[in-house]
């Protein structure tokens, strides 16, 4: 059975990495997952969505001509459509909440925190250009 781009298969997950999933397909020939196509949220860490040998349905992307494969679970799933792809990734574009959606406490304490970062950051900076710190 050739492989086509745009053909939904079964395939079988040989391989994580931090990149990505390595699925094997029925003919015994391997693609690879892109960490961005797992799933319709962020994928953070791939583990958390895929286990090796988990059974996986997957959409073909891309028949290289040396021969690699890029599958996609993403578009695999039913309810994958262009159209609400490009909406949610605006909206979680806009999901971080503004500053002006804050009360003044969840301000002080985000720019407490942002200023202790900072100053650790300058302090190992500093340290490490004196040598030990000290004079």
């Amino acid at each position: 059975m050739a492989i086509e781009v745009g053909t939904k298969l079964q395939g079988k997950v040989t391989g994580i990495t931090n990149f990505g999933a390595f699925v094997e397909l029925p003919d015994g020939v391997t693609g690879l997952v892109h960490i961005s196509e797992i799933a319709d949220n962020y994928v953070k860490d791939i583990h958390d969505f895929l286990k090796v040998n988990d059974v996986v349905t997957v959409k073909v992307l891309s028949v290289e001509s040396d021969g690699k494969i890029g599958l996609s679970i993403r578009q695999a799933s039913d309810s994958y459509s262009p159209e609400n792809n490009r909406k949610r990734n605006s909206r979680e574009r806009n999901q971080r909440p503004r500053p002006q959606d804050l009360s003044f406490e969840d301000k002080l304490t985000r720019f407490m925190k942002d200023s202790d970062e900072r100053l650790a950051t300058l302090k190992r900076y500093t340290e490490g250009k004196r040598g030990n710190g000290k004079r």
